[in-house]
């Protein structure tokens, strides 16, 4: 006997409302200034670990990159001392790791692959701690490693670089380079802390010392011409060390970064626009053609200068104001052309032609092209196309200028 059921009949789809989900989010982290970090009787890293206000003692691994560990031979010694005295606060789970810095530590996955063994193994929670005591480049992996693992291990940033004080450590990003292209692979992911220790930077040689200083000069260009003109009045004493005028310097452009971060409207870069990477389109690819033989603020002074010049030529920017920018770079002792700028201009698609940089700068950001540029000192503009030819003679222009003096 063969059973038969009726056809069934169509249900008209329910008309149900939309579901927005908001999910307000607010971080907050600490800034600090000091020196002498880890000696006994500076309170700092203690009480800023305290102040979660958890029961103790936290777990913590450190990471040191190991150009520091050169200059500072005892370091490793002075922080397991100082956790053997502030036992009931924190303890370290491990051995410190050392890692190579500069962009070497970004451009080798497996330190990341490492650092999450190390923590898998050390027990490292997120209420832990991963602190990074290094450059740029070393507290962008750190952090990345620490981002994605547990979806967010606590870091804290112990920045020894100019340029990681003054800019990279403040903010809330974290990648390593991969594909051939800076930063492919990252997070977005505040720090619990950041611990900037003046007295790392008595050690630093002369390219490093100089090299932050191109992110000063950046934001002061696009945000403060009072600052602008601060760094211009004292290039000579930053150029030859003056640690006071250091210390001003690094305040003030990292309390610019993260007054942008915090109340420009875009802290994760959701939109096109970037403008605290005035300079860097160009900076980025330099730092690849060149094999990372340029330092980061190095690469980043000569995008200054080119985007500068471009803006000169195409009528934005006055000449005054275009020759007291390359004035300051130079006089902070930057060069500001090297040859791998001006390889392959009449191929824009060649892939060690600067031009490239355009390209790829767009697909990082998505969206329409975005390129800061100064319509005067002080303030930064956003423009959505280029004119490649103008490009072409503005570096025409810096490698005269460049011939001229050497």
């Amino acid at each position: 006997m063969t059973t038969t059921y009726p056809t069934p009949k169509a249900i008209a789809a329910p008309s149900l409302p939309l579901i927005r989900q908001v999910v307000p989010v607010q971080f907050t982290y600490d800034v600090h200034f000091t020196t002498g970090l880890f000696e006994l009787n500076n309170p700092l890293l203690a009480q800023v670990i305290a102040a979660d206000g958890e029961v103790g003692p936290k777990r913590m691994i450190v990471v040191v990159d190991s150009g520091v560990l050169q200059c500072h031979d005892k370091l490793l010694e002075q922080v397991a001392a100082y956790a053997n005295y502030h036992h009931d606060i924190l303890t370290l789970s491990t051995d410190a790791i050392a890692v190579p810095g500069g962009e070497i530590a970004k451009n080798q996955p497996e330190w990341v692959d490492q650092l999450h063994q190390v923590i898998n193994t050390a027990g490292i929670c997120r209420h832990s701690y991963v602190m990074a005591i290094g450059g740029g480049a070393l507290l962008d992996m750190v952090g990345y490693a620490a981002a994605t693992a547990h979806r967010g291990v606590r870091l804290i940033r112990v920045p020894t670089t100019v340029l990681s004080q003054d800019d990279s450590a403040v903010g809330v990003k974290n990648g390593i380079n991969a594909f051939g292209k800076k930063n492919f692979l990252g997070t977005f992911a505040p720090p619990y802390a950041v611990l900037n220790d003046f007295s790392f930077l008595t050690t630093l040689d002369d390219r490093d010392w100089r090299s932050g200083m191109a992110e000063a000069v950046k934001v002061a260009l696009i945000k403060d011409a009072e600052f602008y003109r601060l760094i211009e009045t004292h290039a000579h004493a930053l150029a030859n060390r003056d640690m006071a005028a250091m210390q001003q310097l690094i305040y003030r452009c990292a309390q610019l970064h993260l007054d942008h971060i915090a109340y420009n409207g875009d802290p994760f870069e959701m939109g096109s626009a970037r403008p605290l990477d005035f300079g860097h389109w160009a900076a980025h690819k330099l730092e690849h053609l060149t094999g990372y033989n340029l330092r980061h603020g190095e690469a980043v002074a000569i995008g200054i200068a080119l985007d500068s010049t471009y803006a000169y030529l195409s009528g934005l920017l006055s000449q005054s104001e275009w020759q007291r920018i390359l004035k300051t770079l130079q006089m902070l002792g930057f060069t500001l052309y090297v040859k791998e700028l001006g390889d392959y201009l009449d191929q824009p698609r060649h892939p060690q032609s600067i031009f490239k940089g355009l390209t790829e700068f767009q697909e990082h950001l998505g969206g329409e092209l975005s390129v800061t540029l100064l319509s005067e000192i002080g303030k930064g503009v956003e423009v959505h196309q280029v004119n490649l030819s103008l490009y072409q003679q503005a570096i025409l222009i810096m490698q005269e200028m460049f011939e001229s003096v050497n």
